[in-house]
């Protein structure tokens, strides 16, 4: 006990560990076991660790248009349209330099819309900073300060040795008091279902988590990272000692697209949709309980169906690691990264077996061909393209999608007075399929005078009548 004692009080952290026996590589992890074991201290390590914690200012131009503008009776009466307002609006949120040359991580919807970000150091400096890479389907951003300085920075841990009851930290700026530092522990693993996005696989923390520590650190007793705060489950605002972080394996792959100089985070494509196991799929398929991913629809040729997956198989785990549900599925595929080959676990008819899977980039099928529609027509104004895997991901459309799909709509251009939206796909013109943008092209050319078009928007079939 003295010996154990001795080890702890000399330690940087609050959780002491003791040496294993020498078959072990490992250290293990043990509870407190003395009055004075509670009485040791976080000081040090928010002393190592927290200078590379930032405070990050996002600001954005929002133009407020007039309630009277385009009132007849209001332009006749002052002669003139009401002009519209601009004003400038904040937000407060938090990063990690993870990079000694000024490399911030930080969540994509504290800096999303932004024309000006700065941070400002624990020591109070201020820097610009410009946006690297960002993606709202994960909710993460890179960021680069604007100087040639080097900065403390804090190392990224392997968030897959993160265990349910280990110690953590997490240090941001919470309605902007300034940094701030809350302990706890990790209560929960692969939670999904938290926000709305594509994206769910968090780490969840009792760690008291608040408005602006989004972006911030949750850290572990060695200092390392091992994720970045992002949300939290609250009925008034505030913290209720439920919060989730972004594991640090995610940030790892989305930081080194960033330093590879990407222009888009990309996920591999595997080429096919997944469902979660319920508790009746579960019991039909003779399984002990409702976990994995259940395989929907396997795309022809795509790298699913050269692996030799099928549809009504589960996938259970990715390399050995249990697989929960889809969206664990998809985390686990994306931090292998794009160029790798995995081994998947899939149960079918009670049999087990090993698929491997080559995990490459989302194919164009259909040549890339993007074309802005001009001329007298409903389409003038949209912008449309071919749709292929790859497109489709760009757009965050299923992969399955195809035909010709609108990619954006000019402001005020007669395609948007007639409702089109981005992510509309045009399914066919006077009972003619439109199956690209070149046929697309030659039926505006030709300008029937009628249009009856048919388009699908959110799976939807919508039919529309113009002259």
């Amino acid at each position: 006990m003295q010996g154990l004692f001795k080890r702890a009080s000399v330690s940087l952290f609050a959780l002491m560990l003791v040496l294993p026996a020498a078959a072990h590589a490992q250290t293990a992890k043990t509870v407190p076991e003395s009055q004075m074991q509670m009485q040791l201290s976080f000081a040090p390590l928010v002393k190592q660790t927290s200078g590379a914690v930032v405070n990050v200012y996002a600001e954005k131009t929002v133009r407020r248009q007039s309630p009277f503008a385009g009132d007849p009776f209001f332009e006749q009466f002052f002669g003139q349209q009401m002009p519209n307002r601009s004003e400038k609006q904040s937000s407060l949120g938090s990063g990690v330099i993870v990079e000694a040359n000024g490399t911030v991580v930080t969540n994509n919807h504290v800096i999303e819309g932004a024309d000006d970000i700065k941070v400002a150091l624990s020591d109070g400096r201020e820097f610009p900073c410009k946006v690297v890479l960002r993606d709202d389907r994960i909710d993460l951003a890179v960021l680069k300060i604007d100087t040639k300085e080097s900065f403390p920075t804090l190392p990224i841990g392997n968030s897959d040795t993160v265990e349910v009851g280990d110690l953590v930290l997490a240090i941001g700026n919470p309605f902007g008091v300034g940094q701030t530092v809350t302990s706890g522990i990790v209560s929960a693993l692969a939670r999904n279902q938290v926000i709305k996005n594509e994206f769910g696989f968090f780490i969840q923390t009792d760690a008291s988590i608040n408005p602006g520590n989004s972006g911030g650190a949750l850290m572990n007793m060695k200092g390392e990272l091992i994720g970045i705060n992002t949300a939290i489950f609250s009925r008034g605002g505030g913290s209720n000692g439920i919060g989730f972080a972004i594991p640090a394996n995610l940030v790892k792959v989305f930081l080194a697209s960033a330093d590879a100089g990407v222009k888009s985070f990309e996920r591999p494509y595997v080429g096919a949709s997944f469902d979660a196991v319920t508790s009746e799929v579960a019991e039909a398929l003779g399984l002990n309980k409702a976990r994995g991913a259940l395989v929907v629809k396997v795309s022809e040729g795509g790298p699913a169906a050269k692996a030799g997956l099928k549809a009504g198989e589960i996938v259970t785990a990715v390399d050995g690691v249990s697989v929960e549900h889809p969206d664990a599925l998809l985390y686990r595929l994306t931090t292998a990264g794009l160029g790798t080959s995995v081994k998947l676990t899939v149960i079918e008819n009670g049999r087990e077996e090993q698929l491997p899977l080559t995990l490459a980039r989302a194919p164009e099928t259909s040549p890339r061909d993007q074309r802005t529609i001009g001329g007298h027509t409903p389409f003038t104004g949209a912008v449309v393209e071919n749709l292929s895997p790859r497109v489709a991901d760009e757009l965050r459309m299923p992969p399955e999608s195809a035909g010709v799909v609108v990619s954006e709509v000019k402001e005020d251009s007669p395609a948007a007075r007639l409702g089109f939206e981005p992510k509309d796909i045009i399914v066919s013109i006077n009972g003619t399929d439109v199956k690209s943008t070149s046929e697309l092209s030659e039926i505006a050319d030709s300008d029937p005078g009628f249009w009856r078009v048919e388009i699908e928007r959110d799976g939807q079939r919508i039919r529309q009548f113009f002259r």
